[in-house]
């Protein structure tokens, strides 16, 4: 996903295997990017272009009208189901696989504006009303699509728009009257219910006010910082020579104030599970839903309802607007290479729009600075010049009398000020030394083979006045001067975004559309590069927290941070999801430090590991310790098994825990419990009660009784589990507020009402800490607590 497809790996790896060990000594030692670029680059043959465009091929990124029928004939059986929302995602993926002013797409829209009013989505059937007329929608069809038109402005209280299109419907009737007897009696009496709601309607005596808009949910920041734009005044940035640059509290700061809130400079959705095309199934098109159906490709703003592109069927938008954005800062360029983006990764698809967003700064001390580095006079020709002038790089902010002047702290300008901006990104280190010689040379290839196919599709052209150095008729395996310096560019931004990616999160609520307590997880929806959230060093044990509303991150103390204390942000391996040495080898392996954050750096655990990952004695229930053989904990206990045997019924307990989630998944609910319960009462005999396996099981007892409608069952099971999230995460964690937010929707729908008043306090204290007071769970907190609230009984006072 971050990488390039495993066939494309496993080319290049074989690739690499087989050069001479001169040429893999030479790039192994290269002393730049740019002799890394130069030197792999050279090595790109018109095979491996080839092998390229074979897998590019497999991802299904173009218009095709037969995709566009399949996915409208799909939409309508879940429309016949009643499955409207289901109906809406398919009818979305044709409308992105129709040509623009086709009735295939007009009646993919017709057919989703449909589905939309029967959601009770009104404003969004309207829009695509819109927008199936404006793709030419059939003559002989309007009249059905005008009548819903009427149905939704009644419904919005639009009165005169409303009265207007009965009355141009009533007209289109009279002078064509094609329809059916049938059909035109139905439409009639349609019309005529709508014409006696809107008299009714504007007879009220009474006017209700209109809905109040909802404000923005947004806290901003209280002060902003002048050293860092996108900070609070109460942080502050610094450098080391151990830390390099951090963050540290200019003031004491408590638990849920906001630290950082930073657009991402750039960010790529991550597209989901896009199985490549194999030949020979009997349909090449599926109904699997992705993020890429579901969310903005621009903003990552969740819709049912995209816009795609008018040029290809992968890129999809919640607007006109986004899509007018997107074109004209970077989709020009990548539309044409969608199958090849998919196959190279979003490392590389970053890379690649990072560099096209640097068209639209001052960057011109950054490509001067690459020449220098290539130092190639088949580089640094006067073309390269011009092409700086023709991009309108005149000197930067760091740039004195033609010269580039070294800030004390990288990515700042010549001021001392560090902005989201090209400058900060380019300034994020790459970690060249650290990467393997594999690696880097994946990565050249891989950036090489998109600056080839840039250069094919005359991208320089994309810019007016700006003319590739190399002859249009010349035909050589060569890039151009121009290609040669973005390619190095590219590659650096590659190799940066192993350490300094963030994957932009969301919650995904799952279960089934009957389940009234909500399944939710985190899930990655894209990947994005944020230069100041990138600041903050790693701390297996964080004192904030980070949160995503569309791009933008949102980091806030998790916890009292001391004025001079360093701002410490979890890249991933977390004290309470990873033992130590796991947690070490990961950040070496990716990050290529060893970590040494007080979670760390304290006495070593017992060899028996966390309650929460351990095994618990048999005979007496004291915790299992040692390595391959485990003995009892207590001493007066003489039971010993292997690690293995233990190790061995855990995965048989999990794979009968992932059965009974099946069961609940396809409604077998009194299945379910009984395999649970089974679950449970096996795992009472070799685990502890605070083990993650045990509180999974609790919690899917608790969904299952739910179901049910057993409310009391489901709080004591979900209580249980409460006890082990608060083991592993801490009783201020966002997973426990998130387990708290679960409980209150229990005893709220049990009408416990003290005990959901109660839960509803814990859950709201916890999640502003770590979402603020604005988010999704503390507003229907709030409601849930305004409706609890109104049932209590008014407490009456003496009589006398």
């Amino acid at each position: 996903m971050d990488l390039p497809v495993d066939e494309w790996k496993a080319y290049i790896l074989r690739k690499w295997a087989l050069l001479p060990t001169s040429i893999r000594d030479t790039i192994s030692t290269a002393g730049t990017l740019s002799d890394v670029f130069l030197h792999c680059s050279s090595l790109f043959q018109p095979e491996d272009e080839m092998v390229l465009k074979r897998l590019s091929r497999g991802y299904l990124v173009g218009k095709d009208p037969n995709a566009s029928l399949f996915y409208k004939e799909e939409g309508n059986k879940k429309f016949q189901e009643k499955d409207y929302m289901g109906a809406a995602v398919l009818y979305s993926k044709g409308v992105s696989h129709s040509r623009p002013n086709t009735e295939a797409i007009s009646l993919c829209y017709a057919n989703r504006s449909a589905a939309f009013f029967h959601l009770g989505q009104y404003e969004t059937c309207l829009e695509d009303i819109i927008r199936a007329q404006s793709h030419g929608y059939p003559e002989r069809l309007q009249p059905k699509m005008m009548l819903r038109k009427a149905e939704c402005l009644v419904t919005l209280g639009r009165l005169q728009e409303a009265s207007q299109t009965i009355s141009d419907l009533e007209s289109k009737l009279a002078a064509k009257p094609t329809l059916a007897a049938s059909h035109f009696e139905v439409l009639q009496r349609n019309l005529h219910r709508l014409k006696t709601k809107v008299q009714k309607k504007e007879n009220l005596s009474e006017t209700f006010p209109a809905a109040l808009t909802k404000a923005f949910k947004d806290m901003d920041l209280m002060e902003e910082s002048e050293q860092i734009p996108s900070a609070s005044s109460s942080v502050s940035l610094c450098t080391d020579p151990l830390k390099g640059r951090h963050l540290i509290a200019t003031k004491d700061i408590l638990p849920g104030e906001l630290l950082v809130k930073e657009a991402a400079f750039v960010s790529v959705l991550n597209p989901g599970e896009m199985p490549q095309l194999h030949h020979g199934l009997e349909s090449k098109w599926n109904t699997r839903v992705t993020n890429g159906d579901l969310h903005c490709h621009c903003c990552l703003k969740h819709t049912l309802a995209t816009v795609p592109c008018d040029q290809c069927s992968y890129a999809k938008y919640c607007s006109q607007e986004c899509m007018q954005q997107a074109w004209e800062l970077y989709h020009t360029v990548e539309c044409p290479q969608g199958g090849l983006l998919l196959t190279l990764g979003i490392f590389c698809h970053i890379a690649l729009r990072v560099t096209l967003l640097a068209r639209f700064e001052d960057v011109g001390k950054v490509v001067r600075k690459l020449c220098g580095e290539i130092g190639n006079k088949d580089i640094c020709l006067p073309e390269s010049e011009n092409m700086l002038k023709t991009l309108n790089y005149d000197l930067g902010e760091n740039e004195e009398n033609g010269k580039i002047v070294e800030t004390p702290i990288p990515g700042c300008d010549i001021n001392g000020k560090y902005e989201n901006n090209y400058n900060a990104v380019f300034n994020l280190l790459p970690h060249t030394e650290n990467h393997s010689p594999e690696h880097k040379f994946l990565c050249a290839l891989s950036v090489a083979a998109l600056c080839r196919q840039l250069e094919a599709a005359s991208f320089w052209a994309l810019k007016p006045g700006l003319k590739s150095s190399k002859p249009k008729t010349a035909v050589t395996h060569v890039l151009s001067p121009e290609l040669n310096i973005w390619g190095v560019v590219m590659l650096r931004h590659m190799l940066q975004l192993q350490c300094n990616a963030q994957a932009i999160t969301t919650i995904q609520h799952t279960g089934s559309k009957e389940s009234i307590i909500t399944e939710s997880r985190e899930i990655r929806l894209a990947t994005g590069i944020f230069p100041v959230v990138s600041l903050l060093n790693h701390s297996c044990r964080p004192n904030t927290s980070v949160s995503f509303t569309s791009t933008v991150a949102t980091i806030r103390a998790s916890q009292q941070i001391a004025k001079g204390q360093e701002i410490l942000h979890c890249y991933g391996p977390h004290e309470s999801r990873m033992a130590v040495a796991e947690r070490q080898q990961k950040l070496r392996s990716q990050y290529f430090f060893e970590c040494t954050c007080p979670a760390c750096h304290k006495e070593p655990r017992a060899t028996a590991g966390p309650r929460w990952a351990a095994f618990c004695c048999h005979s007496c229930r004291a915790v299992m310790q040692g390595e391959d053989v485990l003995s009892c904990g207590n001493r007066s206990c003489t039971e010993s098994v292997s690690r293995s045997h233990l190790v061995s019924r855990l995965q048989d307990l999990q794979q009968q825990v992932g059965m009974a989630q099946k069961l609940l998944r396809s409604g077998k609910l009194e299945q379910a419990v009984q395999q649970l319960l089974g679950c449970q009462h096996a795992a009472e005999s070799f685990l502890p009660a605070e083990h993650t396996v045990v509180g999974e099981i609790d919690d899917h007892l608790a969904q299952a009784y739910a179901a049910l409608g057993d409310w009391e069952k489901s709080a004591t099971h979900l209580q249980k589990s409460l006890q082990v999230v608060e083991v592993r995460h801490g009783p201020s964690s966002i997973e426990m507020g998130r387990e708290l937010f679960k409980l209150a929707q229990i005893f709220f729908n049990g009408c416990a009402i003290p005990e959901a008043l109660n839960t509803i306090q814990k859950a709201e204290k916890v999640l502003s800490v770590h979402c603020g007071p604005w988010s999704d769970e503390i507003e229907e907190l709030q409601k849930m607590k305004s409706c609890l609230l109104n049932l209590l009984p008014i407490p009456v006072g003496p009589s006398g």
